[in-house]
């Protein structure tokens, strides 16, 4: 006998798999898609239109449409690029969104006529800076860039929204900061080096190579006899200067061209010291300091508000950074990155 029941079940089951797979293939439309949400922050939506009117997707944009053509979003390269990129703007929004969120709790959010009025006379400037107020031309190139004047427009009132709160912000949160004379004492005196009168010097020798234990071996045969020059040539792994017993030459002693860590080892250094194994982002150094050249520092009275300045804005960034990172872990924040488009 034929189970009618069974046979009943499997029909049934098989509706609802062709109803359910029938669902997913249905497209979006493009309303939808704009208006789908790529992250919810505290309740409140980023959808993928403000993702992608974002100043910064624009910009991504156009740069794609010059390397890639019109025909950018059919290239797997760029797409994968414009893809990663997008995600790093969305985190930035979700930045500014928490922000916003938290200057608004705070009542100190900026009007929306004071930021349209911003806006518009930022604009104005420029036009006159660089197109002499002539909107014809302003107009032209706008166009080349695929933008309307109300599309730009839209894009500078972002951009000053996101400025004029974090001023905000930033005002609020620093009001109390105060850097007192002796805060200034102590860091001058342990950072004399830094105001000279002019920059000190210093000639250096380096020998690079991959682990801490092969510099402590380089540092063994230094220590026991063995010419600097003759070890760099044998070991070091930086090509461009191995061949000449490691010389990098004479540089300053507050260069930023060099690595943080390899120059707070190399300015440790006495003339004709030769340093224990130092750590940078390219590997282990031994350092040998061939020449010093110093200068005579500065009084603390002409350094003085140099320091303040400094102080006050390395307070200031410490704890805007500290209470932004707080607000966004406070913040519930839902990513979507899959609804990208």
């Amino acid at each position: 006998m034929i189970n009618k029941r069974k046979i009943f079940s499997a029909f049934f089951a098989a509706v609802v798999a062709v109803s359910i797979s029938g669902c997913s293939m249905i497209q979006k439309t493009p309303e939808a898609i704009a208006n789908s949400a790529v992250a919810v922050v505290n309740g409140e939506k980023i959808t993928n239109d403000q993702l992608n009117k974002d100043p910064n997707t624009i910009q991504l944009i156009a740069q794609a449409k010059q390397q890639y053509g019109d025909n950018y979003s059919s290239n797997e390269e760029a797409t994968s690029i414009i893809k990663s990129q997008k995600e790093q703007i969305l985190d930035n929004m979700i930045t500014q969104l928490v922000l916003s969120q938290k200057a608004k709790e705070l009542n100190i959010m900026p009007s929306d006529s004071k930021i349209n009025s911003d806006a518009q006379a930022q604009i104005d400037k420029m036009k006159k800076q660089y197109f002499s107020g002539d909107e014809s031309k302003f107009e032209a190139a706008l166009s080349q860039q695929g933008l309307t004047e109300k599309a730009f427009k839209d894009m500078y009132i972002s951009q000053v929204k996101s400025q004029e709160v974090q001023e905000s912000i930033s005002q609020y949160l620093t009001k109390n900061i105060k850097i007192t004379d002796k805060q200034i004492e102590e860091y001058y005196n342990k950072n004399k080096d830094k105001y000279t009168e002019l920059p000190n010097k210093m000639t250096l020798k380096h020998i690079l190579v991959k682990t801490k234990t092969d510099a402590q071996k380089v540092k063994s045969r230094l220590d026991k006899g063995e010419s600097f020059d003759t070890v760099a040539k044998e070991v070091s792994q930086d090509t461009a200067t191995k061949n000449k017993g490691g010389d990098l030459g004479t540089i300053k002693a507050n260069d930023t061209n060099y690595d943080s860590q390899f120059m707070a080892g190399a300015n440790a250094l006495k003339e004709g010291q030769i340093s224990d194994p130092i750590q940078s982002n390219f590997g282990w150094h031994i350092i040998k300091c061939t020449k010093k050249i110093t200068y005579p520092v500065k009084k603390l009275s002409e350094v003085k508000s140099t320091i303040k300045t400094q102080l006050e804005s390395d307070s200031k960034t410490k704890l805007i950074n500290e209470k932004i990172t707080q607000w966004k872990k406070d913040a519930k924040i839902t990513k979507k990155e899959k609804n990208i488009q």
